[in-house]
Formats: C-alpha cells, sequence, structure tokens
C-alpha cells in the first residue's frame, strides 16, 4: 500500500512542526501527537492516532491526556460515534505563543542582569587591564541579550 503526496507531505510538516512545538517542553510524541492533529481534518479517535503515528493506543491515551491538561486539545463529540474524539485547539495558538513569548522575555532579562552584574564587579576589580578581553566579551553578550529582549518584546505586541 503506497503513500500518497498528500501523506508525505503531512509527514514532512509534521516532523518541522514537531520540532517547534517541542520547544515549548512537550515531549517528542507529545508534539508530534498535536502535529497531527493540527494538520488533520476532523477530530479523530485513539485508535486514529495509533495507526497513524505507529504507537500504541496506551500510549496515545497517556499523550492525550497531558496535551487535554496543556489545553492543547479538546475532546469533542459527535453523533453516533461511541469513542472519544479529539482535535487540536488552534484557536489557543496567540495565548499559548503569548505566554511562552513572556516567559522568554523574562528569563532573557534575568540572565541580562546578571550579565550586567558580572560587567560591574569586572569595573569594580583591580587588575582591571588584564580583564580587557572578557570585558569584550561580555559586552557582546550583554547586546545579544538585549537584542533578544526586545525582539521578543515586538513579537509580543504582534
Amino acid at each position: 500500500m503506497g503513500t500518497t503526496k498528500k501523506e508525505l507531505i503531512m509527514q514532512e510538516i509534521m516532523i518541522e512542526f514537531s520540532k517547534t512545538v517541542e520547544m515549548f517542553g512537550l515531549t517528542p510524541l507529545e508534539a508530534r501527537l498535536f502535529s497531527f492533529l493540527y494538520l488533520s481534518e476532523k477530530p479523530l479517535t485513539l485508535d486514529d492516532m495509533s495507526d497513524a503515528l505507529g504507537k500504541s493506543k496506551t500510549s496515545m491515551s497517556t499523550n492525550i491526556r497531558s496535551l487535554l491538561e496543556l489545553n492543547l486539545v479538546t475532546r469533542v463529540w459527535k453523533k453516533g460515534v461511541r469513542k472519544d474524539l479529539y482535535e487540536a485547539n488552534s484557536q489557543l495558538f496567540k495565548a499559548f505563543m503569548n505566554f511562552y513569548l513572556k516567559n522568554w522575555i523574562d528569563q532573557a532579562n534575568q540572565q541580562k542582569n546578571s550579565l550586567e552584574e558580572i560587567e560591574k564587579n569586572i569595573k569594580r576589580a583591580k587588575n582591571n587591564e588584564e580583564l580587557t578581553a572578557l570585558k569584550e566579551g561580555l559586552k557582546h553578550i550583554i547586546g545579544f541579550h538585549r537584542q533578544l529582549e526586545e525582539t521578543y518584546k515586538e513579537l509580543n505586541q504582534d
């Protein structure tokens, strides 16, 4: 049984999107499952997911529960279907991103503040000349963190 062009393209998208979703703290399987549900055109059963991803139904159940707890998927009801159906909460995408952007901004800012404190300590140190190369590198690293913070803030405003 051959794989259709649509299935191949969907697999490629899932692989790449899963990498992105993993950055938000999901396990690789949770990320693949979320990506699969996000791309699916209809709500799916655990059996559907198990068949498509080649994992056990138990594994799908465990991972779908995690995604439910994160409010990334929803259990849906469909007349005449006795099994639970699930779909991705695509409307949560902006809230999902805003939450993580805020965390990234906070983390980048915290790191920048720590680095600036190190910079102050270096300026107060004796034999400051020995630290010239380190000071220059630190200056660039702090600049990098400032750029990160600004970029995250700009993204958060969109």
